[in-house]
């Protein structure tokens, strides 16, 4: 598994982390944590404590990103009225690559390629003192939390799911 931390986007990752001033170290799964669930059962902890990274099309074609509480789905109703749009599109794989230089299952919050326009947090990763994010690769997760994920994305805080 020591060839997934020499993985391009999992280097870019770590490096912003430390400059960032991030405290928490990637940790490699031996399972993949493509799915909060997955994330949650291979680090013990409880699903609500996986910071997701959902990437969305706003109706210009922009990227919006929402970091969301594994134990929510977004509700892209509530968080398109939330943003005065329309509506949100979803995001196919190339979409999410392109945009976010990251594959799906190891999108990462920090270190896009292309940053998304808007970025939103789910208040509810504000209920746990520790949260954990993918750091670029389906395999890779670091420990965060909802101040330290506000700081280095600029997120907005909202309600994003039920």
């Amino acid at each position: 598994m020591e060839e997934v931390l020499a993985n391009s986007s999992v280097v870019r990752v770590s490096a912003l982390l430390k400059e960032l001033g991030c405290l928490g170290e990637v940790t490699i799964l031996t399972d993949s944590a493509r799915t909060a669930l997955d994330a949650a059962t291979a680090l013990g902890i409880e699903v609500g404590q996986v910071a997701s990274s959902i990437v969305f099309k706003l109706p210009g074609g922009n990227p919006l990103l929402v970091i969301t509480s594994g134990r929510h789905r977004v509700d892209t109703e509530l968080v398109a009225k939330n943003l005065g749009v329309e509506k949100l599109h979803r995001a196919d794989a190339d979409f999410v690559k392109n945009t976010s230089g990251f594959s799906i299952g190891g999108v990462c919050p920090v270190g896009w390629i292309n940053q998304p326009e808007i970025t939103l947090i789910d208040e509810a990763l504000n209920d746990y003192d520790v949260a954990w994010a993918a750091a670029g690769h389906p395999h890779c997760v670091y420990p965060t939390s909802f101040a330290e994920l506000s700081r280095v994305t600029g997120a907005i805080p909202m309600v994003v799911g039920k």
